[in-house]
C-alpha cells in the first residue's frame, strides 16, 4: 500500500460545509450556462419551424372543408328554391334562406372567412336562373402562394378548380 500523505486524503463533506462554502475542493454552481440556454432556444426554434407550417396547413384544410360543406348545403337549398319558384335563386336569396350562413354580403359577393363567394353572372336575370347557375368560392390570400377555387353548378356537383 502506498504511503499516504496526511493532507492528500479528502475529508468528508457535509451539507453544512457546502452551504457555508467551507469546502474549497467542491465547486458549487447555480443556474444554467449560456451554452445550455442557447441549446434550449435552438431546439425550440427547430420545433417551431416544423410545427408552424403544419399548423397553417391544417387550418387551411379545415377552412377549405368548411367551405366545401357550405357549398353542398347551398346546392340543396338551390334545389328546394327551384322546386318552389321554377328558377334557381340568386346568391342573396340563397344566403337569406340559409340565415346568412353562406357569408356576409359585400356588393354582389359574399365573404365567408377567407373565401369570396360569387355567382356567374354577378346579377342574373330570372330567365338566366331558369337554365342554371354557377357559384364560385375563391380563396386568394397574398403571401400563401396557393389559390383555392371551388365551383358549384346546377347539377349539384362541386368541383375544385384550383389548385
Amino acid at each position: 500500500m502506498p504511503n499516504l500523505v496526511k493532507g492528500s486524503v479528502p475529508k468528508t463533506v457535509t451539507l453544512t460545509d457546502v452551504i457555508k462554502g467551507g469546502c474549497k475542493n467542491m465547486k458549487y454552481e447555480k443556474g444554467f450556462s449560456l451554452i445550455e440556454l442557447m441549446l434550449v432556444v435552438v431546439v425550440i426554434g427547430i420545433i417551431a419551424a416544423i410545427a408552424v407550417p403544419a399548423l397553417q396547413k391544417g387550418i387551411r384544410a379545415a377552412e377549405n372543408g368548411n367551405t366545401f360543406a357550405t357549398m353542398r348545403i347551398a346546392a340543396g337549398t338551390q334545389m328546394s328554391f327551384y322546386s318552389q319558384n321554377g328558377r334557381f335563386g340568386r346568391l342573396s336569396e340563397i344566403n337569406n334562406l340559409m340565415s346568412s350562413t353562406l357569408g356576409s354580403p359585400s356588393g354582389n359577393e359574399l365573404i365567408r372567412g377567407k373565401f369570396v363567394i360569387s355567382s356567374t353572372p354577378a346579377t342574373p336575370t330570372d330567365v338566366e336562373l331558369k337554365n342554371g347557375y354557377t357559384i364560385t368560392a375563391t380563396r386568394n390570400i397574398s403571401g400563401e402562394g396557393v389559390t383555392y377555387v371551388y365551383e358549384l353548378t346546377q347539377s349539384g356537383e362541386i368541383r375544385q378548380i384550383l389548385p
